[in-house]
């Protein structure tokens, strides 16, 4: 028994055997499955490649079609600003509008519709008037209401020039204002199928189906030039429109790869071309990213060169108030390159020390979020020139509707207020010339009026040289009223002089509060001589507790001084008993202003003549320079007041002028 168990050859254990068999058919099955994987995983990837492929294209479509909108709209809205400024003729206008259909091939009309309706001006030389459809006349009454251009939803238009039967048209309304005035709609139309035409590649269009659609994805405008796309690859992109919901739909007409049906011979194909196709994506990759890289830094270098070129300065600041960017126009203005102001929190190296505070305050106030959109102060360059500018401030919000900041505009206004102050001269030299003026025509009147006094004080004096002979005491007595009255004359010829001389001295003007009765009282022997000249009553009504005006004297003076003679003139060839000048003031509680009526009853103002009457050099008189009431019109409104006139009921004319009234810590 025991000799044959010890001949048997000896047994292998069971899991050994099993583990040589389970490494091969489990290498089998994994090679099986690499070569099922590896087809597939291929079909997937060229799917992807294809779809971001596509994605990166209609990117690129859409960013292309938008850009040339976008020069579209910027030149409709240049053009709307000359339009609203009135710098164009009907012409000029003709040729800029046919030079915008010229240059922008999806453009079909262009015309200025004024606010009734009517065609004021157009690309195409014909004159029938222009039909809007409901949805552009919804569109042109909101941009008339918000002031803001916006496009109408595309929909299909006829009897339109230039534009193709049943053609797509999409309209671009901008609306015109000269200030508050409505001037009317400037609309261009848009052609679907032209921005498809116009704007998409011809080698993208080889390749995919491109299709602008609305909201409801109805086809506005297509394009297949190799026939209809296979719904595998497509993408969606839309157009940033204001008012108009479109979007841009691609479609490749590729099919979805497929495996190879040899899965062992595609293995074999994949292995052997992969190193190749590898290579070669890699080139077209990088083919791909050099141009993309190269487009960018051509727009970069657009976009640089254009705000170089500003002479406006651009400041860009964070929710913080650091300073992001600025352009070499902003730092032509304050003095400082770039790197001494980019990175940098106030307060700024150009902030003047005298107005610190106001800097400061404003700079709170934006970081409250409480920006002033308009504004002007001064910056100070580093050899303490100050120079004026005009800052225009609005938030910096980026592409997700976020606010980053505030982007700032900077005008550098030095000419305009050397301008200014030119102009501020010349004035004050016309008002110097026109009280000489005035005082000329006076003159004669002047000297008769001091004739009297000085008579008199001739008189006074005599009687008292007499009296002082005779040396009685009765004389002795009479010596004092007599020299007292020779005082009393020579202080009215002497007041007289006086009024001359502040009248017609060169000085400053100087606001401050002044009361309408003491500007009477200052001119009123100069109104009362030329009263009595002409046999005119002057009268005065000034209410008692009418409050003082925020003026300057000898400016005010001139303007009642100018009125009133003006009355007085007017009544010389009318009766005696009618010659009556009232000067009557009132105080406007409402409005805290006051209001100074100057009437005569004259023979009034004929209507020829009243609509030129506050013109420069426009006189009725021979000897007139035509500029009284210009200049009377002038330094009321440097005031902030205003002038005008009206026809008296008792006959004659009313001229009336308002000025502020003066605050309690102004009359202090």
């Amino acid at each position: 028994m025991t000799s044959s168990y010890s001949n048997a050859p000896p047994r292998r254990p069971l899991s050994s055997t099993s583990l040589r068999w389970l490494l091969p058919i489990m290498l089998v099955l994994f090679f099986l499955a690499i070569l099922i994987w590896l087809p597939w995983q291929a079909r997937q990837m060229e799917s992807n490649e294809r779809l971001e492929q596509l994605i990166a294209d209609t990117l690129w479509v859409e960013q292309t079609i938008r850009f040339q909108m976008a020069r579209d709209e910027e030149s409709l809205r240049a053009l709307g600003v000359e339009i609203a400024t009135g710098d164009l003729t009907p012409k000029q206008l003709h040729e800029r509008m046919a030079r915008l259909l010229r240059n922008g091939k999806e453009l079909v009309r262009v015309v200025w519709l004024k606010p009734d309706g009517a065609l004021a001006a157009s690309s195409d030389p014909l004159t029938n008037p222009v039909e809007l459809s409901p949805l552009s006349r919804e569109t042109a009454e909101i941009t008339r209401k918000t002031r803001r251009p916006m496009y109408t939803q595309p929909a299909a238009q006829t009897q339109v020039a230039n534009a193709a039967p049943a053609a797509v048209l999409m309209d671009y309304h901008v609306p015109l204002f000269r200030g508050n005035e409505y001037l009317g709609d400037l609309m261009a139309t848009f052609q679907t199928s032209a921005l498809l035409d116009e704007m998409v590649p011809w080698w993208f269009a080889q390749d995919n189906q491109v299709s602008l659609v609305d909201r409801d994805d109805k086809v506005l405008a297509r394009r297949a030039a190799a026939g209809p796309g296979h719904g595998v690859y497509t993408h969606k992109r839309a157009l940033d429109l204001p008012g108009a919901s479109v979007t841009l739909v691609t479609d490749s007409v590729k099919s979805a790869p497929k495996l190879l049906p040899n899965l062992l011979v595609g293995s074999v194909i994949v292995l052997s071309l992969g190193l190749l196709w590898s290579l070669l994506a890699l080139w077209g990759h990088i083919s791909k990213r050099l141009a993309a890289e190269g487009a960018l830094r051509q727009q970069m270098s657009f976009r640089t060169a254009m705000e170089n070129s500003l002479v406006t300065g651009l400041r860009a600041r964070d929710l913080e108030g650091r300073i992001t960017y600025v352009n070499p126009a902003f730092c032509q203005i304050v003095g400082y390159p770039a790197e001494d102001i980019v990175g940098k929190l106030p307060p700024m190296p150009y902030w003047a020390a005298e107005a610190m505070s106001e800097y400061e305050a404003r700079f709170a106030s934006v970081l409250a979020g409480k920006v002033t959109p308009q504004f002007e102060t001064f910056f100070q360059r580093p050899n303490g020139e100050r120079v004026p500018v005009l800052v225009f401030e609005a938030p910096l919000v980026d592409n997700h509707g976020r606010q980053t900041g505030w982007m700032g505009s900077i005008l550098d206004i030095s000419d305009r207020k050397r301008i200014e102050e030119v102009n501020r001269q010349q004035q004050e030299k016309l008002q110097a010339s026109a009280r000489l003026a005035t005082m000329g025509e006076i003159a004669s009147m002047l000297a008769h009026e001091l004739n009297q006094p000085l008579a008199a004080i001739s008189s006074y004096t005599t009687g008292a040289l007499n009296v002082l002979e005779r040396d009685g005491p009765v004389e002795r007595s009479l010596l004092k009223p007599a020299l007292e009255q020779a005082s009393a004359q020579a202080q009215r010829a002497g007041q007289i002089i006086r009024s001359v001389h502040e009248f017609v001295k060169k000085r400053e003007p100087l606001r401050q509060a002044v009361a309408i009765a003491s500007l009477l009282d200052g001119i009123r022997a100069l109104i009362e001589l030329q009263a009595r000249q002409s046999y005119v009553s002057y009268r005065t009504e000034i209410p008692p507790d009418l409050p003082p005006v925020r003026a300057d004297r000898v400016m005010i003076e001139q303007v009642l001084l100018n009125l009133t003679r003006n009355g007085i003139e007017a009544m010389q060839h009318v009766q005696p008993q009618r010659r009556l000048l009232k000067v009557v003031a009132a105080h406007h509680a409402d409005t805290q202003q006051v209001s100074v009526a100057v009437i005569d009853q004259g023979h009034g103002i004929p209507d020829e003549v009243a609509q030129r009457l506050f013109s420069p050099f426009f006189s009725t008189k021979a000897e007139g320079m035509g500029m009284g009431l210009n200049i009377c019109r002038t330094a009321i409104e440097f005031h902030g007041g205003a002038l005008t006139f009206r026809a008296n009921p008792e006959g004659g004319t009313i001229f009336t002028f308002v000025l502020p009234a003066a605050t309690e810590q102004e009359t202090i």
